[in-house]
């Protein structure tokens, strides 16, 4: 237990968030490699997000208790704690300029960039970059040109985007649910429970975590749920109603109701605001009116459901999913029986990475770990630039084997290449034409202009080896926006040569978003879901690939890995390139 004195003298969390975070930043701008990179600005996160201050952690030994904080990171902190610093930080900062950062963050630009203005320009911050921009020493440099300059004083004039602070990945908010919804059930006095709001419609981020339970003994219950282990915070506690915060930082709220109107209250604490709206408004018409309590007939009389399904047929619904609940259609098909039937899981994964380049898992690690997933069928996607100088060979060796030693599972030969600027790919044509499945993804100049991007994409989806565009759009959740572009032209092109576009599970990714792979599929697009795993726990992040695909509305014909090999492959070759 950390004294009193001693813990108000610690660094707070969001002083040592932005040390991580600076840290990540000046190794990005000295070359490091993405998984430095991604593991501070997750430990980052994870700082910030905590509402037990981290530092007191840290010299406790608990930190690493912490998802995205491992026994380096710690270190780290109980380094700032003891000494003031972090030595690798304090190292960077003397070999670079400290303002760099906030230059290589500029739209248009990019670490290697801003680092080629410090050399060669000498810009060390935004007011060099502006100076520099504004005398035309920028179009000077070879490379980058006039263009280049004037985008840059665009992007200097227009505020830093909102990148949703107050919201948490589902895929942090997911797990936590998962736990407290097992805590409950264990519970004697707990009847039923779910998760309600914006986890249970499978939103891309959410703002906190609701639950609706039925008990016979509510104060039991609500005593048993403020006393889950990851408890920071209590800031509510009644007699129907129980609220705290979690020390990642997440507020997790639990309602309590009466059997006899648990349905009316899931369906109204689910949402989303916008279907609910339109719901009443409906209900409106046919003079009722509908609260979470119950329906309420032109006589006064409330009838209380115990089920949703109850719920939506008094009002002439058929049962809608969640995740459709957000007022894009889903009400009228309801009402004539016509919704979809969404997807529901996939029968393969096609896009994992692993020690081949820069995953963390053998290929026979990856394969095993699938295999206890349920997947009859993987793809093995290392990035090409990794897979030179006879490595390829090499990789392919181990694919082979990983067949005759897994059985149940196929595991492809695939890879994913770069597309270049000029929209060809980092591998020879000869050797993609030799993969059993093909990725191509952008992974560098992310700022070029619309139509330089969308003609890099169709290019590669013209190729006759690609068999997938990888995360379309590029965007990564709070940290990136998507990178602009002609979609139409993409879903077009898609659709004319029967190349997929993905749905990468990643959790910060989710690109493509659901209406747009909902358009896509309505243009005829095939949809793949993957999980882009780089770790053998990765895996599941298909599943997240699969409730972005439900969010829009796509059924097991849409997406391809739905099906087995036997029923993708032969589409594979019978694309018209």
């Amino acid at each position: 237990m950390i004294a009193g004195d001693v813990a108000d003298a610690l660094p707070p969390n969001d002083e040592l968030a932005q040390s991580f975070e600076l840290l990540a930043d000046l190794l990005q701008l000295d070359g490091a490699d993405g998984f430095r990179l991604n593991a501070y600005r997750t430990a980052a996160q994870r700082i910030r997000d905590s509402a037990t201050p981290v530092a007191a952690l840290a010299l406790e030994g608990k930190a690493k208790q912490l998802d995205g904080i491992g026994k380096t990171i710690e270190a780290k902190i109980v380094e700032r704690v003891e000494t003031g610093e972090i030595a690798a930080l304090v190292r960077l900062q003397t070999a670079i300029p400290v303002g760099l950062v906030d230059v290589m963050h500029v739209p248009g630009l990019g670490p290697k960039t801003a680092r080629r203005l410090w050399t060669d320009l000498g810009v060390e911050d935004l007011d060099g970059l502006r100076d520099a921009a504004e005398q035309n020493r920028i179009s000077a440099l070879p490379g980058l040109g006039e263009k280049s300059e004037q985008r840059i004083l665009e992007s200097l004039a227009r505020p830093r985007a909102d990148v949703g602070a107050d919201r948490v990945l589902l895929g942090r908010a997911l797990p936590l649910v998962e736990r407290l919804i097992a805590h409950l059930a264990t519970h004697s006095a707990c009847e039923r429970v779910s998760e309600a709001g914006s986890t249970r419609r499978r939103t891309e981020t959410v703002k906190d975590v609701d639950l609706i339970a039925t008990s016979n003994d509510s104060t039991a219950l609500l005593d048993h749920f403020v006393a889950f282990p990851s408890v920071a915070k209590v800031t509510a506690h009644g007699e129907t109603k129980a609220t705290f915060v979690s020390q990642d930082g997440i507020a997790a709220d639990l309602r309590v109701v009466s059997p006899e109107c648990y349905g009316n209250l899931l369906q109204h604490f689910t949402g989303s605001k916008a279907h609910n709206v339109a719901l009443r408004e409906e209900a409106v018409r046919q003079g009722l009116s509908v609260s979470e309590w119950g329906i309420e007939d032109a006589d006064g009389s409330v009838t209380t459901m115990e089920t949703e399904e109850e719920v939506y047929a008094a009002l002439g619904y058929a049962w809608i999913s969640p995740e459709l609940r957000e007022n894009a259609g889903e009400l009228e098909l309801a009402r004539r029986g016509e919704l979809p039937a969404l997807v529901d899981s996939i029968r393969g994964d096609l896009h994992m990475h692993t020690t081949w380049s820069d995953g963390r898992a053998s290929v026979e690690e990856m394969a095993v770990a699938a295999k206890a997933q349920g997947l009859k069928y993987i793809a093995i996607c290392d990035h090409a630039r990794r897979l030179r100088d006879g490595r390829l060979a090499e990789q392919v060796a181990e694919i082979v084997a990983a067949n005759d030693r897994v059985s149940g599972l196929r595991v492809l030969s695939g890879v994913e290449v770069d597309i270049r600027a000029d929209g060809s790919l980092d591998m020879p044509s000869e050797l993609l034409a030799e993969r059993d499945w093909v990725v191509a993804s952008v992974h560098s100049g992310f700022q070029d202009s619309r139509e330089k991007l969308t003609t890099r994409i169709v290019a590669a989806i013209e190729h006759p080896s690609v068999d997938c565009i990888g995360h379309p759009t590029g965007r990564k959740l709070r940290q990136r926006a998507p990178y602009d572009l002609d979609l139409d032209a993409i879903f077009a092109a898609a659709a004319a040569t029967g190349t997929a576009l993905e749905i990468n599970g990643q959790p910060d990714r989710l690109d493509l978003r659901d209406v747009h792979a909902r358009a896509a599929a309505a243009a005829g697009v095939k949809i793949v879901c993957n999980s882009d795993a780089h770790s053998t726990r990765a895996l599941a992040y298909a599943d997240f690939a699969v409730m972005q695909a439900r969010r829009a509305w796509l059924t097991d014909e849409q997406v391809l890995n739905a099906g087995s090999w036997r029923e993708v492959a032969p589409r594979r070759a019978g694309a018209s390139r």
